[in-house]
């Protein structure tokens, strides 16, 4: 395959279906982000709830890498790529959760079943049912809040290209990751929480803030290193067709 543009297209999306398929399985297991470096939890009060800390899912470790493909795919490919690319990777998690799903009704081998550890015996069986068997408004929460985001981020993303251009890619691509990040930390907790569980409303607005909050500082943060990949692609593909791309990708509805 000789067409630079398409390979990269290949490349980008690997890495983004990867990462957006991989973060809602990680994502069963919740951390604290001060522990992890050895800080005490901050215990804040918002809305009058107390003791809230950075407890997060692991799959934000991979959200910022969702977050730069989303951007360089806006930047070369257009809306038309990132739908694409957003559509399918929701097709291929969904399809993951139902072979989970499936795998978790088959008879356990009879020698599988437990586990003797340092810990302890183990029930295997019960632990994978328990890890993967997330609840069905977990999983229509996430897959809802992914599209949206999605859906939200190339439209701020080509709104705000339509007045810098070429320049100012820390705007177009920061701006509509803050603005699609916001949509999507409140339409997954509604979904999964509000709707599904019976939340409290005041709950669910105080955790989407406290994720968001956390988001907003790595969309910040990770920006430095989108120049550096937009540079980089930029020297792949050569003067002539890295400009060429981004203007059909500007022109193209």
């Amino acid at each position: 395959m000789k067409d630079k543009s398409a390979i990269l297209f290949y490349i980008l999306g690997s890495f983004f279906i990867a990462n957006a398929l991989l973060a809602e399985f990680i994502g069963v297991k919740i951390f604290s982000l001060e522990s992890t470096f050895g800080l005490s939890p901050l215990n804040l009060t918002i809305l009058g709830i107390e003791n809230l800390s950075f407890n997060l899912t692991a799959g934000v470790m991979l959200w910022p890498v969702v977050f730069i493909m989303t951007d360089i795919i806006n930047e070369y490919y257009g809306r038309k790529g990132v739908r694409f690319m957003s559509f399918t990777a929701a097709i291929l998690i969904a399809y993951a959760f139902l072979m989970v799903y499936f795998s978790m009704g088959l008879t356990p081998a009879g020698f599988w079943i437990e586990r003797t550890t340092s810990d302890g015996t183990v029930n295997m069986d019960l632990a994978f049912n328990t890890i993967f068997g997330q609840g069905l408004w977990i999983i229509v929460g996430s897959l809802t809040a992914f599209l949206v985001g999605q859906l939200v981020d190339v439209t701020v993303f080509h709104y705000f290209k339509s007045f810098t251009g070429s320049s100012k890619i820390w705007l177009r691509a920061t701006g509509s990751t803050l603005v699609s990040q916001l949509v999507d930390s409140f339409v997954v907790l509604f979904i999964a929480f509000y709707i599904g569980a019976g939340w409290d409303m005041k709950l669910v607005l105080v955790i989407g803030l406290v994720n968001y909050i956390y988001k907003f500082c790595i969309a910040v943060l990770i920006t430095p290193l989108l120049y550096l990949i937009h540079s980089l692609i930029d020297s792949y593909l050569g003067k002539e067709l890295s400009e060429k791309l981004q203007y059909e990708a500007m022109n193209k509805k």
